[in-house]
């Protein structure tokens, strides 16, 4: 195994490969999604309504569970857990 070294990145460089960051994990998200399905004919995901369901490759949802509404957080807001 050879060592390489690599140049030091430029800072506007690793902006533009981390503005990139949501767009690679949306695609990874669906590509898993897609392979899952493909895999074992069933997928559990959450919708937007807030439920759970699972849906099969066969074109069938069955919902498995209604979720509570959740608390909008704005961003930047510092979160503390309770005891």
């Amino acid at each position: 195994m050879t060592n390489r070294i690599s140049p030091p990145i430029s800072e506007r460089a690793m902006k533009i490969a981390e503005g990139r960051f949501p767009q690679l994990a949306a695609q990874s998200g669906h590509q898993a999604y897609i392979t899952t399905l493909a895999q074992t004919g069933g997928v559990v995901v959450k919708t937007s309504q807030g439920a759970v369901v699972e849906r099969r490759s066969d074109g069938t949802v069955t919902v498995i569970k209604q979720l509570a509404v959740g608390k909008r957080v704005k961003a930047g807001a510092v979160l503390k857990r309770v005891k």
